[in-house]
């Protein structure tokens, strides 16, 4: 299923996850639209033309294009654009405290992501929108014989937005081959907060780095251009685990999670020692820094359960919510 509705003018002077620069609208069924223009070396090695559905094909393609502004007193999804697998429901108000913010559970009728699949997301959060992006389930990249998939993700904060994204666990199945691209815009006075979990594998088959490539580049900046974060990952065990369990990387454990904070609500000191404090005593591997500008703080920690993992990522979001807010993150519900 999908809607096309008029698509809103990019960012001036910011490339989206695709990497181009701001024109005019692209044809979104289009390859240039949703194709990584630019793979990893180790990515691109395996692309190949599958015996399969090819890119391209029906349900091969995902697209979410979503864009949410102030009307009223709350913020509302005014601008949508889906194409199956990936989809969402009507925003929802599930925070008492503040009734005005949207949140939005992005979904994939698939059930998990599968060769030759390309995906792309782009979400757009105008002038003092609050938006809460998550995801239904985990990601699942499943098993593949030809070929790559790949996701790109554009967010963009405009001026006063806060804006979250905080996706359930990835999870590279055994011989699996992803690329993913985020790119986020964030205006000087806008906040995001952007997580991430990285699983080993599907740990319940005893698979862990059984995956043949797993690649993810993160690029945080101001609408100048101005850099505040890039985070690079390739993870190539190619039958040899030690290469991405080593300390630089897994050191040994099942989960990888990084949390991002891009705020000015809040000095970016302030903000470290708030990710600090909340997994002190955890008895997790875990280590924060501030951000260049003093534009914010970031996060990465190591686990075993994934149950610790995921009470890890969620302890941190909501002392950061309370420190920047000054109101408790709601209980979010997903079955």
């Amino acid at each position: 299923m999908s809607t096309a509705p008029t698509r809103p003018a990019p960012v001036t002077g910011r490339p989206s996850p695709d990497g181009r620069r701001p024109g005019p609208a692209p044809d979104r069924l289009d390859a240039a639209y949703w194709a990584a223009p630019h793979l990893p070396t180790e990515v691109a090695a395996w692309a190949a033309r599958p015996d399969t559905l090819p890119p391209g094909s029906p349900a091969k393609v995902g697209i979410l294009d979503l864009a949410f502004a102030v009307r009223g007193d709350r913020t509302e999804l005014v601008e949508r654009y889906q194409k199956t697998p990936l989809q969402i429901m009507r925003p929802l108000r599930v925070d008492p405290t503040t009734p005005e913010a949207a949140y939005v559970y992005l979904m994939a009728t698939g059930g998990g992501i599968v060769q030759a699949d390309r995906y792309r997301i782009d979400v757009r959060c105008g002038t003092g929108t609050h938006v809460h992006l998550t995801t239904q389930a985990a990601t699942k990249v499943f098993r593949m014989e030809q070929d790559y998939a790949s996701q790109l993700i554009g967010l963009t904060a405009e001026e006063g937005a806060y804006l979250e994204y905080l996706p359930d666990p990835l999870i590279p199945f055994r011989d699996s081959r992803f690329y993913q691209r985020t790119v986020v815009t964030a205006a000087p006075s806008s906040t995001v907060v952007l997580g991430e979990t990285i699983t080993a594998g599907r740990l319940a088959r005893g698979e862990r780095h059984d995956y043949a490539v797993l690649a993810t580049d993160l690029e945080i900046a101001r609408p100048d251009g101005t850099l505040l974060a890039i985070d690079a990952l390739r993870l190539t065990p190619g039958g040899n685990r030690d290469a991405v369990t080593g300390p630089a990387v897994f050191a040994g454990h099942d989960h990888l999670g990084t949390l991002f904070v891009v705020s000015d609500l809040r000095p970016a000191a302030e903000i470290a020692d708030t990710l600090h404090r909340a997994l002190d005593g955890s008895g997790l591997h875990y280590g924060v820094s501030t951000l260049p500008e003093e534009s914010g703080a970031w996060l990465r920690f190591l686990e075993d359960s994934p149950v610790r993992a995921a009470t890890a990522l969620e302890t941190a979001w909501r002392a950061v919510r309370l420190l920047l807010t000054g109101s408790p993150a709601p209980a979010l519900r997903k079955t």
